[in-house]
Parts: C-alpha cells; structure tokens; sequence
C-alpha cells in the first residue's frame, strides 16, 4: 500500500501533472518514443510502479516486446533508431543530472524539429518528477502473475 495518494491529498497538484502529461501526449513526440523515455528514466529512479505503468502503455501502443527488454541495454542493441538512441541518451543524460553534450545536443536537433525537442525535454522532467511520487510514496505495481 502507497504511503499517500496523491489524487486523495493533493488533487490540485496531482491534475497540474495530469494536464501537463496530456499536453506532451497530444503532442507531434512519437508516442513509441515517449515511453521508451519513460521506462528508461523509471528504470535509472528505480520506480517499479512507473515502470511497469509505462511497460504497459508501450505494449498497448504496439511496441515490442523484445524492444522494451533491450532498453536497459539500448546502446549496444541494434534494435533502436538513431532518433531514439539520441532521445534515450538525453533522457540518461538529465535523469542523471549529468551535462548534455554540444554533440549529444546538435544530433537531437538533427532529429527533432524544435516542438518535438521541447516536448521530449518537458516529458523527461516530468517523468523524473513523477518518479519523485513514486519511489519515496512506494508505490508499487498491481501483484498480477
């Protein structure tokens, strides 16, 4: 059982994230690469509850499984675009609180018209701080088998 819900205490705050997410959502990022972002990010925070969530959303959108296997090991994967190395790199990157390169910048740009970068930066913060619920509210993911 999670320490707090955030919708129950805090439902203001839990909607500003809410509507913050739908915007990205709607937005012209790749909705495969957004929750590779995702998982990836929660992977690194160590969130079960956001990698599970974002596992599943992925599956529902089409992806593969055998993709979502690779993300921890999505530099030496071959079955990754340049577009989504570059967007998984900056997630690593920021996630981290580590400095983003000019290079690592310059190819997000090369694969990201000005609106997509935008959003693939909003979702990264916001995907950090929903882990920041996450992880200390321990929540955790449905015990299905």
């Amino acid at each position: 059982m999670p320490r707090m819900l955030m919708q129950e205490a805090s439902p203001e705050v839990h909607q500003g994230f809410i509507k913050i997410a739908g915007v990205i959502r709607r937005g012209p990022l790749d909705h495969r690469t957004q929750e590779l972002v995702k998982i990836r990010a929660s992977q690194l925070n160590g969130c079960a509850y956001c990698v599970d969530q974002h596992t599943r959303d992925a599956r529902a959108n089409g992806e593969e499984e055998r993709r979502v296997h690779h993300l921890t090991v999505w530099r030496e994967s071959p079955l990754f675009t340049d577009a989504e190395r570059a967007a998984l790199g900056y997630a690593e990157a920021a996630t981290r609180r580590e400095p983003v390169s000019d290079e690592l910048w310059e190819t997000l740009r090369k694969h990201y018209p000005e609106r997509e970068l935008g959003d693939l930066v909003g979702l990264v913060a916001l995907i950090n701080a929903l882990n920041l619920f996450g992880v200390p509210l321990h929540m955790r993911p449905p015990a299905e088998v």
